[in-house]
């Protein structure tokens, strides 16, 4: 019988078409979930005058979607680890998608509160299990990189989001930009069709064939055979995934991941929650004060794609480390009086360092921990992290009748914070014996053995 290394496989595969198959559905998900997600920074100046909203209010608002996100991450990333990602990342679709068109229909806060907190439910499950999968799938040189981008895909839904807000809301109502998001919807059979499960839950689940058929996908030398047996190292240990997260030399690292994606969350969110509204207290009208939003936005893609390059060549917790002073530094910045080109400068720079940074947060998660406690990690960690996200909109609302410097230098704060929390990570964790195991598909028995 022959053994076939799984992620040796992966690893030395080319960038072929199957790999762009998977960038692109990944990223085309991401990008509406990045729309679902800053839709709301774009209508609240509109829906605060409209529905009579305090800041404090509108904060909390903000806020509904993103306590969705925590129990969604915290929910669907391990489910994935037991079900398979191609499943949630279907159900997550669904559910943030259908839930986001309807939004548009709310009549009340409270209506609007309630709705956003379901989408926020597929909004955060979504991300933990993305990532997971381009990770499994993307050869090792490469691989920060191609999650960079598929993941800078939030950020142009974000554009997005912002642009059509330009020009649908002064015509067509807030509720328009809403209806839009009802899109993916249309595109869930082309999603179930072409979206690969991950091997390893097919070896999992002892579907050694469609394994077989995937893996010749990624790298066409291989030509699946009968009685092949597959080697991959899980890292499964005999820890509930959960607790594992902090065994064998994961403990601080696993603490630090939280701490920073809390603080890099806070600062992502209080800027994309209220960065229009600050722009039109400072003076700018409200197509002015969005276009900020987009250039935020816009910044994010260069440091996203810019840091996962980087990130293939440095260390992640280095290049991670220099993005979040950078991002202090340039929010600190914000708060002084500058021209034009400056500002924007500035803007785009922050984008570039705090939804960047986060972007690249989520590949260091992915490839930190073993696979099958990978979607776990990832899910634990952006489930914590979202109570920094649901931290911003409110600390906006607390901080608006304040000067606008004070707004500013309260939302650079974290960026130190989560420089200092990455950089107290371990490079790698000590893994017990029976995490360095290749586990194997042995014989014909169809079962998951120890090798």
């Amino acid at each position: 019988m022959r053994k076939v290394d799984v992620h040796q496989t992966i690893d030395e595969a080319k960038f072929s078409k199957f790999h762009l198959n998977v960038l692109f559905w990944c990223a085309l998900v991401i990008i509406f979930d990045g729309y679902d997600l800053v839709i709301y920074g774009v209508v609240l100046p509109v829906l605060m005058k409209e529905w009579d909203l305090t800041p404090l209010q509108a904060g909390s608002l903000g806020s509904a979607a993103l306590f969705g996100m925590m129990f969604g991450a915290l929910i669907f990333g391990p489910l994935s680890d037991r079900i398979g990602r191609k499943k949630v990342i279907m159900i997550t679709v669904i559910i943030f998608s259908g839930v986001t068109f309807l939004n548009g229909f709310a009549e009340t806060p409270t209506q609007f509160a309630a709705m956003r907190f379901i989408a926020g439910l597929g909004i955060g499950g979504v991300m933990p299990n993305v990532v997971a999968l381009m990770t499994e799938y993307m050869p090792r040189k490469i691989r920060s990189t191609m999650v960079a981008v598929m993941f800078s895909g939030y950020s142009v839904g974000g554009m997005t989001s912002a642009f059509l807000g330009m020009y649908l809301m002064p015509s067509h109502g807030w509720q328009s930009v809403f209806f839009v998001a009802g899109i993916p919807l249309l595109l869930l059979p082309l999603i179930w069709i072409f979206l690969p499960e991950a091997v390893g839950f097919l070896l999992k689940e002892g579907r050694k064939e469609e394994a077989g058929r995937l893996l010749a996908r990624v790298e066409p030398s291989y030509s699946p055979a009968a009685g092949d047996n597959f080697h991959l190292v899980t890292g499964q240990g005999r820890s509930v995934a959960l607790v594992a997260l902090f065994q064998n030399g994961r403990l601080v690292s696993t603490l630090m991941f939280w701490v920073a994606f809390f603080s890099c969350l806070l600062m992502v969110y209080a800027l994309g929650s209220w960065l229009p509204k600050l722009m039109n207290k400072a003076g700018y009208e409200l197509g002015s004060s969005l276009s900020f939003l987009l250039v935020l936005n816009f910044g994010a893609i260069f440091g996203a794609i810019g840091g996962g390059w980087l990130a293939d060549r440095f260390h992640l917790r280095r290049v991670l480390t220099i993005m979040f002073v950078i991002a202090a530094l340039s929010i600190s910045a914000l708060a002084i009086k500058n021209d034009m080109i400056v500002l924007y400068l500035l803007v785009a720079i922050a984008g570039a360092t705090t939804i960047g940074s986060q972007i690249l947060l989520y590949a260091y998660v992915a490839q930190y921990y073993p696979l099958a406690i990978r979607s776990t990690g990832i899910g634990w960690a952006s489930g914590v992290g979202r109570l920094g996200a649901i931290s911003g909109p409110m600390l906006g609302g607390a901080l608006i009748s304040l000067p606008l410097e004070m707004n500013f230098l309260a939302f650079a704060i974290p960026g130190a914070v989560a420089g200092l929390a990455i950089s107290m990570v371990g490079r790698s964790a000590v893994h017990a014996p029976e995490e360095e195991k290749n586990l194997a598909f042995v014989g014909e028995t169809g079962k998951l053995e120890v090798d």
